[in-house]
Order: C-alpha cells, then structure tokens, then sequence
C-alpha cells in the first residue's frame, strides 16, 4: 500500500486509504457483513474543499455514497453545511458523463455522511447533526435537509465497533499512547516516534507502521498542531466572550449580551457556554 501523495493525508486517511480496510471500517460501523465481491470504489477528493482538513475518505459501495470523517477536535457545528458543498463536488464528479438535463431519471447512489470523533472532550457515544439547525428560518420540513451521524471512537465509547474492526481498534491506541505519552512530558514527535516503536514491538498497526513509520511521524505532528490551534482558537474565543459576560452581566439582561455576542463574531456554541443555556434557548434568542 502507497500512501496518496495527491492528497494531503492524514493517519487516518492513509491507514483506511484501500478498499479493504475500508470495506472492514464502514462494516464495522454498519455492523453488517458485505460478500466478498461487493463494488466498492473510492473517490476521496484530492483538490477541493475538504470537511476534516485531511482527514476524509468518500467511497461509493452498495448503491450508496459514503462521506467518512476522522474528527479529533472540538466537533463542528458547522459539519453538515460543509459536508453539503463536499457532497455537491462529488455528485458533480459523479455525473460527469452523464446528461442530467434529459427527460429520463438520472440516479444517484444514497448520501451518508459519518464522523469519528477522536478528540479529548467528552462526547455522547451518538450524536445527530442536522443542516436545518443552521436554518435562519426554521420550518417543520424543510425543503432541503442533511443529516451527519457522529460516533465517538474514544476508549469506552462504542466498544461493538472495535470488536468488528481490529485497524481501528488499533488506530486508537496508537492515537492515544501519542497523547499519555505527552501527559508525561514528552513532545508531540518524540511521544509519536515512541507510539511508533511500542506498537511495532507490539504487533499493534505492524505492518503498516514498519513501511510508513517516518510518514506516520510527520502526519501526526501536522495533525496534532492544527488540532492544537483549532482548540486554542475555540479557547481564546471562550475567554474573551466569559470577559464580556462579566462586564455587562449586572447591566444588561440575558438576551442582549446573547445578541452583542453574536453581533461581535462568537459563534452559538460559546455564546452557550458563556450564558450557560442549552444552545437550543440561545438559537431561539436569536431567532
């Protein structure tokens, strides 16, 4: 296996980058088994707008059009709006050759969108994301909707779909002996190489890690450090809007430090954190 040096990869992307392992991950995740001559095809785009940065896989398999996400940092909202203009770029590159402008029907394979979450907040094992949540005008059925599944792949969440797929079950190890490995002090490329090592001896990842191991090194330092800003972005915007709540909680009324938060660039998520209610009652102010 030869990592795609057209597409910037991530461990993840790299690891589950043939048909094979990714007919093993989405049967795990599906919890069904597809025979062995099933048609699988994957068309992971390499020059567009990405949803994980890259950390992406898109594949076609069984009539259906799978958009496969590895998540390791504060999840975003904002997921199902970006995986709509990812999904208008594949369908785009699907129907290609095909004339959608004639009478007849033109089929598309089924959509589904799935994000991993890996990162180190906790998170429900399950969780629903929907397009219409971003509606500014909410309908009861709205014209246009997307839904993305995310599942939490830490250890503890989700146990069934370790037990089906042993390359994640041991993607998340390797995942997290990098990170114990900084909780004791170490820097992020030395705890990688050590990762690296251990697993090895291991027979955790072997053969994988033993052709790719100086890669998978300078993968995981891109990875962690743009997972690392995202976080301090998402902190420093914490922060600053907890200042703004202290200096006009006593003299203004919930809902307008709500609308001058908003006003000023803080997106729901904080604004909750900062008022302290469910990010429902927040929307609903601001509606």
């Amino acid at each position: 296996m030869s990592i795609n040096e057209n597409h910037k990869s991530s461990v993840f992307t790299s690891l589950f980058s043939t048909e094979e392992k990714v007919l093993e991950l989405y049967s795990a995740i599906e919890g069904r088994t597809f025979p062995p001559d099933v048609d699988i095809r994957i068309n992971t785009l390499t020059n567009a707008l990405t949803i994980g940065r890259l950390n992406d896989i898109s594949f076609i398999i069984d009539d259906k059009l799978v958009v496969l996400i590895e998540h390791q940092s504060t999840i975003n909202e904002n997921m199902p709006v970006r995986a709509l203009i990812y999904v208008t770029a594949l369908y785009e590159q699907y129907l290609e050759s095909s004339n959608i402008y004639r009478m007849g029907l033109v089929e598309i394979p089924t959509p589904e969108f799935i994000v991993l979450y890996n990162g180190t907040r906790d998170y429900p094992d399950r969780q629903t994301l929907k397009l219409s949540d971003a509606f500014k005008s909410r309908e009861p059925d709205p014209m246009l909707e997307l839904t993305v599944k995310v599942l939490n792949i830490n250890s503890g969440h989700n146990p069934e779909i370790f037990r089906r797929s042993r390359t994640l079950d041991d993607y998340v190890f390797f995942v997290s002996r990098i990170r114990a490995g900084m909780a004791t002090g170490l820097e992020l490329e030395d705890a990688a190489i050590e990762s690296v090592k251990y697993c090895i001896a291991h027979g955790i990842l072997h053969d994988y890690l033993e052709t790719h191991g100086r890669e998978v090194t300078s993968m995981i330092f891109t990875e962690f450090n743009l997972d690392d800003a995202l976080e301090v972005a998402a902190e420093e915007g914490y922060e600053r809007g907890v200042k703004i709540g202290n200096q006009q909680g006593t003299q203004k009324t919930t809902r307008s430090m709500v609308t001058e938060m908003k006003n000023q660039g803080f997106d729901d998520e904080v604004i909750s954190k900062v008022a302290k209610l469910p990010i429902e009652e927040i929307r609903s102010m601001l509606s």
